[in-house]
């Protein structure tokens, strides 16, 4: 840890966040069968106090961050594609493979022992570019889910329930892929880091004794629950093909 110049903060090097709302206490990483590769935009990268594209790299052990827009010449990438026959991308698509209606069976056959599952960790925009970009990606087999979860993310103003964080979609495709044996990990403290950033954040800005409290938050900041309809809630990220 070291001091931060423009705050004279101390701040954790680990979570990336001040040392008195330091979350690392919190985390509990853990092995999966299946790879996550987080692909993360670099403006995504910036945001690392409250992205959790990192923390979800922090609680699961066999998981990496690649930081880029466009993946087409990325060696490690076109590695992981050369050497692993079970890639996948984690995105809505015309033929995606939707884990949430599949049998377990179908999933097992499908998803393989061990799977690399990559992740385009930024805001949709960002994210639509990243893909549009890159060549590679774009040839990979696409999974999906029906998103049932209200995303916890309430400092943060999503356009509809079904954009849910990194760290929430992915908590999502363990529990299905667990109902698909093909994984046997235990998620039930996988939110918990997530849950405790949100908690420091409503603190920071809700206690009349902090120095950055905001009055008017507590009329702006509300449980998502006014969204699109239930039909219309039916993947991760919004349903969108994008214009190659």
């Amino acid at each position: 840890m070291q001091a931060d110049l423009k705050t004279h903060r101390i701040t954790c090097y680990k979570c990336m966040r001040p040392s008195s709302t330091c979350i690392c206490k919190h985390i509990s990483p853990f092995q999966t069968k299946t790879r996550f590769i987080i692909l993360m935009h670099p403006k995504e990268y910036k945001k690392e106090k409250n992205g959790t594209g990192h923390m979800t790299n922090l609680q699961l052990e066999n998981s990496e961050i690649i930081v880029g827009i466009d993946f087409t010449n990325n060696k490690r990438v076109n590695d992981i594609l050369t050497n692993e026959k079970s890639a996948f991308l984690l995105y809505p698509g015309k033929d995606n493979f939707n884990l949430s209606i599949r049998k377990s069976s179908e999933i097992n056959f499908f998803m393989g022992d061990t799977p690399h599952i990559f992740i385009l960790d930024g805001t949709w925009p960002c994210a639509r570019k990243m893909l549009k970009l890159s060549k590679n990606l774009q040839k990979l087999k696409r999974v999906s889910f029906d998103n049932k979860i209200k995303s916890k993310f309430i400092i943060k103003q999503q356009p509809e329930s079904l954009c849910l964080s990194t760290i929430e979609s992915v908590y999502t495709v363990l529990n299905l892929l667990k109902e698909g044996n093909v994984e046997q990990c235990e998620t039930k403290n996988f939110l918990i880091p997530f849950e405790k950033m949100i908690d420091y954040q409503l603190d920071y800005i809700l206690n009349p004794n902090s120095k950055n409290y905001c009055p008017k938050a507590n009329r702006e900041i509300s449980p998502k629950n006014i969204y699109k309809t239930n039909t219309q809630r039916n993947t991760v990220f919004e349903q969108e093909e994008i214009n190659y």
